[in-house]
């Protein structure tokens, strides 16, 4: 390798460097989620974005078309579930073994009491890759325990 290519080459990895870096910690700051329903009507269902429990104050949900924040304080629910779908559809169509594979889903209920003292609650699906990390943070921030729907549900949220 010729020492003009080589400086090329350490100067890319000088510029990328930091840009990998600002990626992974923006990925620490929060996981990606779904907001499936729930009694906050500012936030449109199936609307995609990223929910955090980093903020020393407010659980968040940031998105293109909508943000909200919750006080830690105001939180009095915090459980966690999952869905499983069989994909009957593909196993009839495709194959049998589609019978053997499952979707997990990995649901997030956050309930609060509003300024006016009304219950509000939200529903997330949040990435599996997330789910953990967003669970430990809450029980941390809010001081609750995450109350788990069943025990698939706290094997897969206490790893």
């Amino acid at each position: 390798m010729t020492p003009r290519k080589l400086g090329a080459l350490v100067a890319l990895a000088a510029l990328l460097c930091p840009l990998l870096s600002l990626a992974a910690g923006a990925r620490s700051l929060g996981g990606h989620a779904e907001y499936v329903g729930g009694t906050v009507t500012q936030i449109p269902a199936g609307c995609h974005g990223t929910v955090q429990a980093v903020d020393t104050q407010y659980f968040v949900f940031y998105s293109g078309k909508a943000s909200w924040r919750v006080p830690y304080e105001k939180i009095n629910l915090v459980e966690y579930g999952e869905k499983v779908d069989r994909r009957y559809i593909a196993a009839v169509l495709i194959s049998p073994l589609f019978l053997l594979a499952k979707k997990r889903q990995h649901f997030l209920t956050v309930g609060y009491s509003d300024e006016d003292d009304h219950q509000q609650a939200m529903i997330f699906k949040v990435s599996k890759d997330d789910i953990r990390a967003m669970l430990v943070s809450l029980e941390a921030r809010t001081g609750r325990k995450v109350e788990f729907q069943d025990e698939e549900a706290r094997k897969s949220g206490k790893g």
